[in-house]
């Protein structure tokens, strides 16, 4: 018999409250079309983006981060030394270590929080909700922050047709506290290795360190490839999350899909038969595809604009490289 006693976590866990940043500069596709031969109507026709936002040199991985974490803290009602665990979802810090997460920590005043990074590409926001959630039902931390944020413009072939003008910088942050009933759900997640090379990047850092190639690392991907699993697939995963919540499309108020392509979301939305009542995160429009950070940033905006509100039952899904996948079902803060 174990001697170990019980944990004594919360007996649920829910988004308390969210913040993001997006980098003072506003790129239009006019810039994109002076390193590509392309248009603005083929640009905004396959991909639906308009603008995107990239970063000054200033606008680091960090500061983007406690940018956002400073706002979400203040949503949840909690201050920066309650924060009981930092998760930083990232594929574009540099530093391999320490992780960004400790830095992160110690600029918001946390104190001494558990601080981690993780790499999920797209995916990633719903991987740190999930590890929160944990965290927090089984007592290890009462408030665990959770950080999406990419610099993508530094990974960026401006000179690939296929990729140059999907990818934008930001951050997304939300606070995970503890909650009396379910506020989010079951988390339907995994990867398919076998697809990894649809999105990947192009040479491995050493490779340009010991000048085997001369052009830095960049991010690419076979879009017709994944255009179709992430229709066709991740629309079966977004089902098996309402399922796995209990709920059907009629019972959604908002669906905040990762903000790749909006072909990609219309599809979605018409495979998984949303209800014209459903409010749909069309945030990639402005902001581009920003990877772990697109979710929460989505998210924020719905809620400042009003177009969703405190409450809202909303399907949250996240896919891209590797190729990984985490849907969930959530209440709005």
């Amino acid at each position: 018999m174990s001697k170990i006693k019980p944990s004594k976590g919360a007996p649920y866990a829910r988004i308390m409250g969210v913040g993001g940043y997006r980098p003072t500069r506003v790129v239009p596709n006019e810039v994109i079309l002076e390193t590509i031969d392309s248009s603005d109507e083929w640009i905004r026709s396959r991909s639906g983006i308009a603008t995107r936002h990239w970063a000054s040199p200033e606008e680091t991985v960090a500061a983007m981060s406690i940018e956002a974490s400073g706002k979400a803290i203040a949503d949840a009602g909690i201050t920066p030394e309650q924060i009981d665990g930092v998760i930083v979802s990232t594929v574009s810090h540099f530093k391999q270590t320490p992780a960004v997460a400790t830095e992160i920590a110690d600029k918001i005043g946390a104190g001494r929080p558990a601080a981690f990074d993780i790499s999920a590409g797209c995916a990633g926001f719903g991987y740190g909700l999930t590890l929160a959630k944990g965290m927090v039902i089984e007592g290890s931390a009462r408030y665990v922050l959770v950080i999406g944020v990419e610099r993508l413009s530094d990974l960026t072939d401006l000179e690939d047709r296929a990729t140059a003008f999907l990818f934008g910088d930001g951050a997304g942050a939300v606070v995970v506290g503890p909650a009396k009933e379910p506020m989010i759900g079951p988390t339907v997640w995994g990867s398919e290795g076998d697809k990894s090379d649809t999105i990947k990047q192009t040479v491995p850092w050493d490779a340009y360190r010991d000048g085997t190639v001369e052009k830095f690392p960049a991010i690419t991907q076979e879009g017709q490839a994944v255009f179709r699993w992430a229709v066709f697939e991740m629309a079966k995963v977004a089902q098996q999350a309402l399922d796995a919540a209990g709920i059907s499309s009629a019972d959604l108020d908002v669906f905040i899909p990762h903000q790749a392509n909006m072909r990609i979301i219309d599809s979605m939305v018409k495979t998984l038969k949303l209800p014209e009542s459903v409010t749909v995160a069309r945030d990639v429009e402005t902001t581009g595809n920003t990877s772990a950070a697109s979710i929460p940033l989505a998210m924020e905006r719905l809620l400042a604009t009003g177009q969703a509100k405190s409450g809202d039952t909303a399907l949250v899904i996240g896919f891209g490289a590797g190729l990984v996948y985490a849907a969930t079902v959530v209440t709005l803060p």
